[in-house]
């Protein structure tokens, strides 16, 4: 079973801490039900990494823990 979805049609949007920055940003899409794809945004044509939503958040809580 393929679990990677069609990301084809994809709105991306960089990092709120990304400081408006060219480089060194990542980028996420929305409405993706219980998954996060997650790109490097230097590459946008690369690899995407597909989080599950709960793993997504606990990143980022913890981003903003330590911020």
């Amino acid at each position: 079973m393929n679990r990677t979805p069609d990301l084809s049609t994809a709105v991306w949007r960089k990092s709120s801490y990304s400081d408006g920055g060219a480089s060194n940003c990542v980028e996420v899409t929305d409405g993706y039900p219980g998954m996060v794809p997650v790109r490097d945004s230097k590459i946008p044509s690369g690899h995407v990494l597909v989080f599950g939503a709960p793993s997504w958040s606990a990143f980022v809580h913890g981003v903003k823990e330590s911020a």
